[in-house]
Formats: C-alpha cells, structure tokens, sequence
C-alpha cells in the first residue's frame, strides 16, 4: 500500500495550499479536537455545521502539535508559522475523496450494507461470525454518515482480508457519494422502514436512493418476502447483467429457503434449504427481527463461501448493546462498562467518553488488548499511553500479552499501572475498595470476558431501573441547535434532578457539549454540580438568602425575582465588599409567578443600575409558547418583554443578554430566540406540542416481573378488592409501586405495561412497592421478564395522559431509589 503523504491531497482535490511542503505521512484524519492521539502524522478537518465550527479548535490543536489542516475559511497564518492550510469549499468532500482515493487500493472484498434497520447488528453479527475466517476491519458502531463512513474506510490495511461497512442517509443524493467512497463489491440491503422517511416523498424514492449502493457490486443479498425490495432488485438486476442477486425467504422462488421457525424458550431453531441441501441453525433469540437479522448473516455468508463454518457460531451470537453503560459500583464508584469489543476507534472514543466525566472524580481505565492490530503496534501502543496522560486518566489495569509487551510506555508516562496476562488474574488482585470514589472505564474486547469484571464491581441493583441515553440527549441537543442562528446562546435547564435523568450525568454531558448555560433550582444543587467538576456557568432560579454565601464560593449566578430579594443580595454583597456580581434579572409578562413588573423594573434601575450588581441577562417566562391557540398572548407578552428590556438595556454601558424561549417556543417562535434560549424537557425527546423536529425519548423507565399466579374467576386482586375477577386469568406482580414513581390512578386496569412488545392492563390497585398486570391466559410470560414502563414503545406522553396529569411530574416523580443507568452508543 502506497502511504498516504500530506501533499497528496493537491492531485485528488482541487484545494490551495497556504504554508510550508511537507511529505509527512498522513495516519490519522481527524474531525473531533477532543479525540486527538498523533499529532505529527494528523490532519485536521475543520467542519462547519449547524451547532459547531471546527475553524474554532484550530489554534488548540496547532499548540498541541498539529500542523496539517484542511479548512474552509483561512486563520489568520502569522498565528500559525509551521503550518500547512488546504484551503476548500466543502470540507467534508475533501475528507471523502481522500477516503475514497485510499479505499481503491485495495481488491479485496467489501461488503456494504444499507437499509432502515439493523444495519448495526448485521455488521456486528458478521463480525462475530466471519473473524475466524477473515481478517476483518468495519465501521466502528454505527460510523454510516457522509463523515462516519470516510472514517470508516480510511482504516482499511494491506493485512485486512475482508472490509465490512455500514451506509445511512437522510436526503436524497447522499447515497452515490458514499458508493463512491465504499465502493462495495457484495451489497446486502436489510429492510425498509419508517427510519428517515421524511426526506423523501414516498417509500419507493427512499429505496431507490439506498440501491445506489449497490450500482456496481457483484453481489446483492437481501430478503426476497420485501415484495416493494424485491420487484426494484430485479429491475436494478435486469439493467446489470453482472450483478448476482443472493436472496433468501419463505417461499420457494428464493436462493435460500426458510422452510421452518421454532421458537423455544430462550432459542430458535431454523430449518434453510440451499442449493438442495437442508441446514438446521440455532439462534439464541426467539423475536422476528433477530431471525431476519440472523437470515441476512447467513445468506451473507453463503456469498463468501462460509455458510457451513459459520452455523456453529451462530448459537453464541451475542446480544448486542451497542452502547456503553453507566451504572453504580460498590464504594461509591460509577462504572463505564463497554465490555464488548476493543478496536483502536472504540478504545479512544471510549477514553474520550471517560474522560469528559466529572472532573471532580479520580478517573481509572480497564482496557484489554488492542482488537484488529496488524502493523505499527508499538507506535500505537506509545500514542495510547500519551493519549492516557492526556485525558488525565490516573490509574491503568490492562491485560493481554500485548500490554505486556509494551508496558514500559505507560509506566514511563507517569500513569499508575497495572498490567496481568489474563482476566483471571486481574480477577484475583481486584477488589471493589480499589475504586472507591472512582470513574472506572471497563473497555474489553470479547475474548477477554470483562462482564466479569463488572460483576465483580457493580452494586447489586433493585430491578427496577431508569435507562437515560445520553447519545440520544445529545441527538436531542443537536436537533435544538441546528434551529437556532449560531451565534445564540444555550442554556439547557438540568433542575429538579435534571427531570428525574440525574444532574451529574446529564450536566457533565451538556458541559462535554459546550452548551452555554446550565440552570438550576436551588443553590445546593448548583454546589453540587461545581464539586463535580462542572465549571461552565450555573444560573440559580431560587437562591434563598441563606445560599448567599455559596453564590460566591462556587460561583453562582443567582436569577433575582423581586425588590426585595435584590435588596437582600444587594446587603449582603455590601457587607462582603463584591462589586459586579453577575445576575439575571427576571420579568413578570403574564406568568405572575416571580419577576418584576414595568413599575417594579423602575425601582430595580432606580437603586441597582450601579456597580454591585452586573446584570448578565434579562428574562422572561412564557406561559402558553406550545398553543397555537395563545399565540396572541404570546406575542403580547414579548412585546411587553422588548419594551421593558430597551429601559432596562438604556440604563446600562454594556451589551445585556435576553432570553424569553424555552422548548416549544424555540420551534413554535422562533422570532424570540434573542441572545440565548432556553432548553428543558425537550431534549429528553419530550415535547407537549406536535412539531416537525426530529427527537427521540432518552429516558426508558423498566422492571422485572417478580411472581406469577394463576387466579381463579370470582377473587380478588390488590389492596380494598379493587378487581374482582370476572374470568380465570394469570396475574404478574411487577417490582414497581407509587414509592417508585409509577401513579396510583393507573391501577384498575387504568395504566398498562408492555411485556414482549405486547400490552397488558393494571390489575388491583397499585401497591407501595409492587403492582400486578393482567396476562389473561399468556402463558409464554416467565419470572424476571423484563417489563417497560415508559419508553421508546410506549411514551411518558401516553403513559402521562392515563395517569392524567403531563410527563413532567411523571419524570419528576421517579423516586430516587430507582438506579439511573446511563447509556451511551
């Protein structure tokens, strides 16, 4: 493989170059400045977009040592001596011709792989079938976007024998540029779902886009039951005379026959005819979107001439996250266990993740040996151990014989180490009282088995737990941002326990984001949050008089609400000798909760327009944003709000910040954004207001069942005999009661839980600690069958309506002895 040099990029792209020639070899391209390993041989990508502007880290990275930089606006370059600008319209298209120049130097094949779901899993799944086959390199997680998939093909290598990758989209037109950096030679296409429809104007639109994929591959695989695929492969086929379509399904016309499905308990079993021979396959699922995923595999593996190697292996196929946990361990520590694989991509993002914690917290890592790794093992085995000292990571245990070979270079960057030959004897020398106060990152590959690290350290938890995926807030948080200009503010509200998600977790995730502002209730919750480690600015909505003191310790900008409340904080700065203490003055528009009214804001500048206090922002709540039919109130109360903030402004030499939009308002008035909004529940993916954004719930509420009973027609269920029973019917009692959260108006058949993907109604009435559920006669149900509350199948909007009242106080009302497990994908 000929290496790639920096100046290479002037014969595949049409950029200017500014500054200095060089022929360093290029190993590493980077997009995200938080993810830097090698400076000498990386090269930077400063992508705009509608939340971030990567020319903004472009200083950062040269005084780390970069010095390659593909931009679209030029720095200024006496800043910069050493340096080497390209200059281009479209980063992003430079970062893709550079992937697709690298990935036409290799033959072998390369299977692409699209559709609306499961395109993850199927990648995985392959992975884990083909890699004692294949040396194999893949898509780390779900990297299937115009910037994951160049990264993606970028780490293809000589030594490789069989690249698997991912494609997604969007829009239309995405779909050729990805082909061209794929280039696949077997395509497999999943399925086709509701996932992204709103790009396109119907159904068959999206899939013709996801077939251009497949415009030169040798070989097409996919489910031939998919009538709408099926009669567009066929098409696609005709106009292709070289292309080979590999199909599977129930009937008799397809490649691969699945003439038998039987599902046992835990297994099913699978009866496929290929090529007039019979395979009997066990899978160790039983749902239909697991068989259609594990049908893809094989078929898949049919075109490379493996299905018979690969049968045995699919009995161990593994239950895939595909996302790391956050959970409590034993003496106070929180575990980050991604215990799944172990690739370079995985290890460095995973240490990223670690190290964009609480800051407050001693930060240790688990790692096992580096998966996938052919040459330059020393050299990355050297930058991991800098990257460690980098991101402040204090404490190292690893395991496996390359750590072995190679641990001189962590124990001289000054990390506590700790290297074993095998998780058995890292095993024998733990002990949970090692980590305590600790941010433990648990990063292995599967071979190494560290699950059983994790069960070792982790709390025993009730059953009974609150899923908070942070990807998805972060999801929910780009979503906000792109509606909003770049140049306004955000302030993303994390009080009440940051709507029952954990202020910890959740703020440590919004400061990683580089969100503007964080709010919360109380004084005592902001101190909190500053021992944590959290540094960017706190607003304090209710900062009683005896918090004063702590407002200035921890650096707390306290909303002032009233004449008086200024008057206090006013006397108590006097007595301190602060001047120019930060506040955000708040005004009565209609809410008539707190605030100052027009003649009160008289008062305010009359006594306060000195130097005791700086007045950082000026705000306002709005009552009814979410109803069209209050649009009128809103708009007079934002006309109150200009005119009361251009008095207030007047009274001062420097620029005030204003904010009135909280999260219905930033989609519904998009004219109040002003200098900075205001964002809450919404990014939970919880709206009370049907608008065109795209948010997923974060949050999944889940239990276990803990008994079931057979009940005879004519007894009693419950506390009172609320339910007298009118037929024979199976009751499950479920680990969840209104001590946890889940309402007592909900009992009686008024609330339901899903079991299976399934709906079954309340039965009695809601107990303290427990509640039942009506299984009638499903007798399939087993004890410590996991049970969904609320979530991404049944949402707090509709679990919230039943209980008659809003998500809000659903959310809130989760009780604190529900374990918060945080997700990250």
């Amino acid at each position: 493989m000929k290496p790639f040099v920096v100046n290479d990029i002037l014969s595949i792209t049409a950029v200017e170059k500014i500054g200095v020639s060089s022929n360093v070899e290029i190993q590493h391209l980077l997009i995200d400045s938080r993810k830097l390993v090698s400076p000498d041989n990386t090269i930077f990508f400063a992508i705009k977009t509608s939340t971030n502007d990567g020319h903004h880290f472009i200083e950062e990275l040269y005084l780390k040592g970069v010095r390659f930089f593909v931009v679209s606006q030029l720095p200024e370059i006496v800043k910069f001596p050493d340096a080497t600008f390209y200059v281009a319209e479209n980063v992003i298209a430079v970062l893709q011709t550079i992937a697709a120049f690298h990935r036409k130097q290799f033959v072998y094949p390369v299977i692409g792989i699209t559709g609306s779901n499961g395109k993850t899993i199927v990648k995985e799944w392959l992975y884990h079938l083909l890699q004692p086959f294949f040396d194999i390199v893949r898509s780390p997680r779900s990297f299937n976007s115009q910037i994951g998939v160049p990264l993606s093909v970028w780490q293809m290598r000589e030594s490789n024998e069989l690249a698997i990758f991912e494609a997604g989209i969007s829009l239309k037109g995405e779909m050729k540029r990805l082909q061209e950096i794929i280039q696949p030679t077997i395509g497999l296409i999943t399925n086709l779902g509701e996932a992204h429809a709103e790009g396109f104007l119907d159904e068959e639109e999206k899939l013709l886009e996801k077939l251009q994929l497949f415009s030169a591959v040798e070989v097409l695989v996919y489910c031939k039951d998919h009538l709408i695929i099926d009669k567009n492969v066929e098409k696609l086929a005709s106009s292709n005379k070289n292309l080979r379509t590999l199909t599977w399904g129930r009937h008799n016309n397809a490649t691969i026959v699945l003439k038998d499905i039987k599902s046992q308990q835990h297994t099913t079993s699978l009866c496929v005819e290929y090529n007039h021979h019979i395979f009997n396959i066990e899978i160790p699922f039983v749902d239909q979107i697991a068989i259609e995923n594990a049908m893809h595999c094989f078929a898949l593996s049919v075109a490379l001439n493996v299905s018979e190697k690969v049968i045995e292996r699919m009995k161990d196929l593994p239950s895939l996250a595909m996302r790391l946990e956050m959970k409590e361990g034993q003496q106070n520590s929180i575990l980050i266990n991604d215990s799944y694989n172990a690739d370079l991509t995985g290890v460095l993002s995973a240490i990223d993740f670690l190290a964009g914690q609480k800051s407050g917290m001693q930060k240790t890592a688990i790692l096992s040996d580096i998966s996938g790794l052919s040459n330059n093992i020393e050299n990355t085995y050297r930058n991991l151990a800098t990257f460690l000292h980098s991101k402040k990571i204090k404490t190292l245990y690893a395991v496996g014989s390359q750590f072995v070979s190679f641990a001189s270079f962590f124990q001289s960057s000054g990390l506590e180490c700790f290297i074993f030959s095998s998780t058995d004897e890292l095993i024998n020398h733990i002990h949970p009282g090692f980590f305590k106060d600790q941010l433990v990152l648990i990063k292995g590959a599967r071979n190494f088995h560290f699950e059983r690290i994790s069960k070792v350290l982790e709390t025993k938890l009730h059953k009974t737990r609150l899923e908070v995926n942070l990807s998805t807030i972060t999801q929910n948080l780009k979503q906000y941002r792109s509606r909003i200009q770049p140049s306004v503010k955000l302030m993303a509200m994390v009080k009440a326990f940051s709507y029952g998600a954990g202020s910890f977790e959740i703020a440590s995730l919004l400061q990683h984001n580089r969100v503007d502002y964080i709010a919360v209730a109380y004084v005592d919750e902001g101190v909190e949050l500053r021992r944590a480690g959290i540094h960017i600015p706190i607003m304090v909505m209710n900062a009683e008089e005896d918090g004063f003191p702590s407002l200035v310790e921890y650096d707390l900008e306290p909303e002032v609400f009233s004449i008086e409340h200024a008057k206090k904080l006013s006397t108590f700065l006097e007595k301190e000798g602060i001047q120019y203490f930060p506040i955000h003055l708040k005004i009565d528009t209609g809410m008539h909760r707190l605030g100052l009214d027009e003649i009160q804001v008289d008062d305010f500048l009359e006594h306060f327009s000195g130097n005791r206090f700086l007045l950082k922002s000026v705000f306002t709540h709005l009552v009814a944003s979410e109803d069209p039919l209050q649009d009128n109130f809103t708009k007079e109360q934002l006309s109150v709000f200009n005119n009361i903030f251009q008095k207030i402004q007047s009274a001062f030499s420097y620029r005030i910040i204003r904010h009135a939009s909280n999260t219905a308002a930033i989609i519904r008035h998009p004219d109040a954004a002003y200098e900075m909004v205001r964002l809450g529940i919404g990014l939970y993916g919880v709206t009370s207001y049907n608008e065109n954004i795209s948010l997923t719930e974060a949050v999944e509420l889940k239990t276990t069942i803990a008994q079931l009973r057979r009940v005879k027609k004519g007894e009693s269920v419950g506390y009172g005999r609320g339910t007298i029973l009118e037929n024979d019917t199976t009751v499950a009692t479920i680990r969840i009661g209104y001590a946890d959260g889940f309402p007592r108006t909900l009992g009686n058949g008024q609330g339901q839980v899903t079991i299976r993907g399934r709906q079954y109604p309340t039965i009695g009435n809601v107990c303290m600690d427990m509640t039942m559920i009506d299984l009638g006669d499903d007798d399939q149900i087993q004890i410590d069958e996991e049970v969904l509350i609320f979530g991404k199948d049944y949402s707090v909007k509709i679990f919230a309506k039943k209980a008659l009242t809003i998500p809000y106080e659903i959310m809130t009302g989760i009780s604190g002895r529900v374990p918060r497990i945080y997700l990250s994908e």
